[in-house]
């Protein structure tokens, strides 16, 4: 295999949400009451939503930006590069960087959905409206109008369990396969996993629709707690090590035991974490039964169960590759993370490439990790439209030369964002 050769789907990117988001998804009756995107003085791009503003950090729309420009401070859509908000541009930078198909979390709401839960957003109902016009967006109107090229991803009104359930089994009614969820529930102030009466009734929901819970880091950042000038850089570093504190709390909260089907994905969680884990949990199984833990069906280990129900997401692992085996080559998905910090856009496969061969993965393992795991779990054909030969790194980019993908800064987008509307 070539690296020209490989299928990349990618189950981690994310979406600056375009100003017309709520235009087609949204009664026309209640106009007034939808979220709406305002720019403000200092040329910050907010969404506003009750009253509540709702916005965007640099980190968030980093693609193409020298290094020396990124930072948390708020921005807009004006200095951003234009793929990052506009979905026909989206799919042109994927092509650039070789990139078939791409799942994407949300910005404005949060990752995950959580800032309609805040009390900042007072009528529930309301929100739960928005939450469904947004997953309308993600499947009809995103995926739909990109055939082959995004796995549509749900939020869910996650204040209100029963409704969220209730949004679960409406999306899967209409394709979509992924629900993202505050991977630390209890860190957003939301009951924990081990709440039974709160969460069973989401995991009947996702375990009868085969709906995959998408775990992205983020949520759990509050349970950090260090002086302000050492919290940047711990955040950053220490982000993916968190998943083993989402992964302990389903499993010791016996959600796996309820729920032997359930499906998760621990998104932008990383793989390094994992063997360690594994070995801790299984000893502890057999050295402290005492405490009478069932995490899952009766005699499965902890390594089996993780084996057969969750996969482990990464953008760059070099050293975790080289114990896939240890990991289960099953359970292995990349991410590219566009148009965030961590991403390896638009030299994607470059980077990948090396660390695959770097630790020595056949074709067939390459196959598993860079498509073929990810799309078993989300249940995606990426070849409906297309054949292998056509959506492979090279075919993508032979026909993406004309997509600039050198560095830009901040003031250069600004500069063409004026002069286009100026124009318009």
């Amino acid at each position: 295999m070539d690296m020209n050769d490989m299928v990349l789907v990618s189950i981690d990117d994310h979406v600056i949400e375009p100003p017309d988001l709520f235009e087609h998804h949204w009664p026309s009756t209640r106009r007034d009451e939808a979220p709406r995107l305002e720019r403000r003085d200092d040329g910050v791009d907010v969404w506003v939503f009750q009253g509540a503003e709702m916005g965007n950090v640099g980190l968030n729309a980093v693609a193409s930006w020298p290094h020396n420009e990124w930072g948390f401070d708020a921005i807009g859509h004006a200095e951003m590069r234009p793929g990052c908000y506009d979905m026909d541009l989206r799919v042109r930078d994927m092509d650039a960087n070789g990139v078939l198909a791409s799942m994407m979390f949300p910005t404005f709401a949060g990752f995950n959905g959580v800032r309609f839960a805040e009390p900042a957003i007072p009528d529930k109902d309301l929100a739960t409206m928005a939450i469904a016009a947004y997953n309308d967006w993600q499947i009809d109107e995103l995926a739909g109008e990109h055939p082959g090229r995004f796995i549509p991803l749900a939020i869910g009104p996650v204040y209100d369990s029963a409704k969220l359930a209730t949004e679960i089994r409406r999306v899967a009614a209409k394709g979509c396969t992924a629900i993202s969820l505050p991977e630390t529930p209890y860190g957003v102030g939301l009951p924990g996993f081990d709440d039974r009466d709160y969460w069973d009734p989401v995991f009947a929901a996702c375990c009868d629709e085969d709906v995959v819970l998408c775990l992205h880091i983020g949520g759990s950042f509050g349970l950090i707690k260090l002086p302000p000038g050492m919290l940047i850089d711990h955040l950053i570093v220490l982000a993916p090590q968190l998943s083993a504190i989402t992964m302990a709390d389903l499993l010791l909260a016996g959600a796996l035991a309820r729920f032997p089907t359930l499906k998760v994905a621990l998104s932008e969680g990383g793989i390094g974490w994992i063997p360690f884990f594994l070995d801790r949990l299984d000893r502890h199984m057999w050295n402290h039964e005492w405490t009478g833990l069932e995490i899952g069906p009766p005699g499965m280990t902890p390594s089996e169960l993780y084996q057969s129900n969750f996969l482990g997401c990464f953008i760059t692992d070099p050293s975790a590759l080289h114990l896939r085996d240890r990991i289960g080559i099953d359970t292995i998905a990349w991410e590219c993370d566009y148009p965030h910090s961590d991403s390896t856009w638009p030299r994607s496969p470059e980077t990948l490439w090396g660390e695959l061969h770097g630790a020595g993965c056949t074709a067939e393992e390459i196959d598993k990790i860079t498509w073929e795991n990810a799309c078993r779990f989300f249940r995606f054909d990426p070849f409906a439209q297309r054949t292998r030969e056509q959506v492979g790194v090279g075919a993508l980019r032979a026909g993406a030369t004309d997509v600039d993908v050198r560095e830009t800064s901040r003031a250069e987008y600004r500069r063409r964002w004026t002069q286009e509307h100026a124009t318009a």
